[in-house]
């Protein structure tokens, strides 16, 4: 069957040679690759037309200045003409079989597959980061796992039967899309060996401003809002609380509160000692100490960007958009 590729890029020059490198590589070569650009100002659009001019893959670009992820994803997708669609991302690198593997339970009847993805880090830093904001296959729920849009496929009749990524929306857009699916699918087929590595964030900045984006996009969706009240009754209820009865009552609850700071953290220092490979000692003592610091500024970030997200959607802001 006929598999289209499709991508969203905007100034991606950077990191564009990998996933198109990448896509090169597939053992099963993709029919077309569609590449929407949101009106990038960098070499993006001459590094795209290098690999279609020389026939390196079958690659049609289409620009869309202006477009966010979902416009692009959703314009991409209208304009391949294969009935199986395979999503991903630029600044991934994809294994070998990706393709091959993703588009298998499509092919064999399904309307949807869920691939997975990897950390591909390239500091100390973005080990710890790996380890601690992205989960092992271990860690999945096949029955509940909702894909990133580095790693899924589905028929265009689905994504059709979905109304699209939603447009309205431009972070967290790829979960409405996959609820949306599953609520009328089902659970995604699981293919943890359609792999896509991609780079962790190599800074706390740019880390927490990720993650305040991601949670602005559960506000404007109305997504998660058990997680992000647990989260607020733990840092502004139970944490003060523990610390003030510890220095005015008992020490044991100070201890009770490292215990639960250690049990919150012990997940991602498993995926860490996983992960180190042959980092030096020091080196490894620098990831560990990084986690529980990465764990308190993406829940700091998810808190302050929450409640952006929640007054977008309660004064009508979509609407307007």
């Amino acid at each position: 069957m006929h598999v289209s590729v499709i991508a969203t890029v905007f100034n991606e020059g950077k990191n564009l040679r990998v996933l198109l490198d990448s896509l090169e590589e597939q053992t099963r070569s993709p029919d077309e690759v569609v590449v929407v650009d949101g009106g990038s100002t960098d070499d993006t659009l001459a590094i795209l037309e290098e690999y279609a001019d020389g026939n390196r893959l079958p690659l049609r670009i289409i620009s869309a200045r202006g477009s966010n992820i979902s416009q692009g994803r959703n314009v991409a997708i209208g304009a391949a003409t294969g009935p199986i669609i395979a999503v991903t991302d630029a600044g991934v690198r994809l294994e070998p079989d990706w393709l091959e593997k993703l588009a298998g339970p499509i092919v064999a009847g399904s309307a949807t597959a869920a691939g997975f993805f990897r950390p591909d880090p390239q500091t100390p830093f973005e080990v710890a980061m790996g380890a601690t904001v992205l989960p092992a296959v271990a860690d999945v729920n096949p029955d509940t796992f909702l894909p990133s849009s580095r790693s899924v496929a589905f028929l265009r009749t689905a994504w059709e039967a979905a109304g699209g990524y939603p447009e309205w929306l431009d972070y967290c857009e790829d979960l409405v899309f996959d609820l949306t699916l599953r609520e009328l699918y089902g659970a995604f087929p699981f293919v943890p060996q359609a792999v896509a590595l991609f780079r962790p964030r190599g800074s706390l900045k740019a880390f927490a401003v990720q993650y305040f984006r991601y949670a602005r996009g559960d506000g404007k969706a109305d997504l998660w809002r058990k997680r992000h009240f647990v989260r607020y009754v733990t840092y502004l209820v139970a944490v003060p609380l523990a610390v003030w009865m510890g220095i005015n009552h008992s020490p044991w609850y100070l201890l009770l509160l490292l215990l639960g700071g250690a049990a919150y953290t012990w997940r991602p220092a498993q995926r860490l000692a996983a992960l180190w490979g042959n980092l030096a000692a020091w080196q490894r003592l620098y990831a560990l100490a990084s986690v529980p610091v990465i764990r308190l500024v993406g829940d700091l970030a998810k808190m302050v960007g929450y409640p952006v997200g929640v007054w977008w959607r309660l004064t009508g802001a979509r609407a307007q958009d």
